[in-house]
């Protein structure tokens, strides 16, 4: 991957942080150990790939779920986000009684499932106006993606250091 030019790492690295599920969590990594980009470059790239969708999801997620919801293939997808969303929000105590602190803690855990597009889904399914819900979700983006900056870093020296040993 080393033969790609630079501005084609870094969309691949924002658009893998566009990724449901992987989101920065995933685009960090990658843009380090495999587009070989230095720590800020992937950060902001993940970063930026990664709060992209949160408005849209937000605001239109429900007209096109109604809308392809009529469609099999897309009803199974539908209805499994849907469930998790509303099951989160009904695990969460502190996501209904303290929505924009609950919204940052869901999204700031660097976790598979826990990231600003099911976030997004929980504000939308909360019927959260964008104003109140993309703060507190983008605030939980950039928490994530330095706690996985920060364990990237640490495993790339624990690699290096296993290299130059071995």
């Amino acid at each position: 991957m080393g033969t790609l030019p630079l501005i084609v790492k870094y969309l691949l690295t924002a658009f893998i942080g566009m990724i449901p599920i992987i989101e920065l969590r995933g685009a960090i990594p990658v843009g380090v150990f495999t587009f070989h980009l230095n720590y800020v470059e992937s950060f902001i790239c993940s970063f930026i790939g990664n709060i992209i969708p949160i408005y849209f999801i937000v605001k239109y997620i429900r007209p096109l779920f109604d809308f392809f919801g009529r469609w099999k293939p897309f009803k199974v997808i539908i209805d499994w986000a849907s469930e998790r969303a509303t099951k989160k929000i009904a695990e969460s105590e502190k996501l209904q009684n303290y929505t924009a602190v609950g919204l940052f803690l869901f999204v700031a855990v660097p976790l598979p499932g826990t990231g600003a597009w099911v976030g997004s889904l929980i504000a939308n399914f909360l019927d959260l106006p964008p104003k109140k819900a993309i703060p507190p979700i983008i605030v939980g983006v950039l928490t994530a993606g330095i706690i996985v900056l920060t364990l990237t870093a640490i495993a790339n020296g624990g690699i290096q250091y296993l290299l130059q040993r071995g």
